[in-house]
């Protein structure tokens, strides 16, 4: 779909309410408290405009609204972080619009341009940085996301589209390290489908076998392919990693599989380091076996909520494969420090991943 845009400064409505004193900086639960303001814009005559930032409320919306029926919905997630001067950055936000447009395009939806995402984000952001958190551990979730909103009952791609932007304060999404099953029945992505995009049905039909395994005490499961349930894929909404006799192992980027922007930067940073990196399959009965003859040294998960959630414990068929204490492991470790460290401006930024706001 051709998008263009007729960019006019963004109308601010400032909140007469500000709930700053309701963010407890010691106690930041995901997702549960946002900011005061969200941002939107509309895409209507085949252009983007229209562009608000408004206090943080109810959308209204028609009950015939395409995107209740049809699943025009893609999203992105991203985070801002303040660093010790009080400066606020965000994280390889191009990265996030330049995906949130390949889920666009997969979704028969209007792609958005790179003015509209980038100064929606950055006003909205800054305007709202007292939110940004800087205990340990915390941030500030971003998540952009694009909706059709045509008011007609009908299987089509909706000619009209609304594209917001809300916050929230994050803390660690998982207090833990997680326990994962290996999922060899239900199904999250196949070959020519859209498990490589950021649309919303993607996560509701993974809710029910991620429920079933909760009820057998994990945290997450681990996705195995389509054809055969033995080749992993993404554990829970996380890129997956192994490490076995000192490789770093990923399943490779596919039609199946989200081209995580945390996997990307785990990937680079572990080439920089001179580590040996392989994007390819990796079955259950590889992992195992290095489990059994003592070379699965490390694996963990990978994205914008959890950044690095690394795995204790792997339940598959019935029995449970314990890894080695966390506090032992090299990399994730070393990886996840790094990442906080980059982030938060305490090392150099040598592959300028952070956005300075303001």
């Amino acid at each position: 779909m051709v998008t263009t845009t007729a960019i006019k400064p963004i109308k601010v409505q400032k909140s007469t309410s500000l709930r700053i004193k309701e963010l407890d900086y010691n106690n930041i639960t995901f997702g549960k408290l946002f900011s005061d303001h969200m941002f939107y814009a509309d895409f209507k005559n085949g252009q983007w405009g229209d562009a608000q930032i408004l206090p943080y409320g109810p959308i209204p919306m028609s009950p015939a609204t395409s995107a209740l029926h049809y699943g025009q919905a893609i999203f992105e997630g991203m985070k801002a972080y303040k660093n010790d001067k009080g400066e606020v950055f965000l994280f390889r936000p191009l990265d996030n619009h330049k995906r949130i447009n390949i889920s666009a395009e997969r979704m028969a939806m209007a792609t958005i341009t790179q003015d509209i995402f980038m100064s929606g984000l950055t006003e909205l952001v800054n305007l709202d940085r007292d939110w940004v958190p800087d205990t340990d551990g915390s941030s500030l979730y971003i998540r952009p996301f694009i909706i059709g909103t045509d008011e007609f009952i009908g299987v089509k791609p909706s000619e009209n589209y609304r594209f917001y932007i809300i916050t929230s304060p994050a803390g660690k999404y998982y207090n833990e390290p997680v326990k994962v099953l290996v999922e060899t029945n239900y199904i999250r992505a196949v070959e020519g489908g859209v498990g490589y995009v950021k649309a919303s049905g993607n996560y509701g039909r993974s809710l029910f076998p991620a429920k079933l395994a909760q009820q057998r005490g994990y945290h997450q499961i681990i996705w195995t392919d389509a054809r055969n349930h033995r080749y992993l894929e993404e554990s829970g909404t996380m890129n997956l990693f192994v490490v076995i006799d000192d490789v770093l192992i990923t399943p490779p980027l596919g039609d199946t599989i989200l081209a995580g922007i945390t996997r990307d930067s785990v990937v680079t940073l572990a080439r920089d380091w001179k580590m040996k990196v392989q994007e390819r399959k990796v079955s259950i009965d590889e992992v195992l076996d290095a489990h059994k003859n003592g070379t699965l040294e490390d694996a963990f998960g990978t994205g914008t909520a959890a950044t690095i959630a690394q795995i204790s414990q792997i339940g598959f068929e019935g029995k449970d494969y314990f890894l080695p204490p966390v506090e032992g492991r090299i990399f994730s470790n070393r990886v996840a420090k790094e990442l906080d460290n980059i982030r938060k401006g305490k090392v150099a930024d040598v592959h300028n991943w952070m956005y300075k706001i303001g």
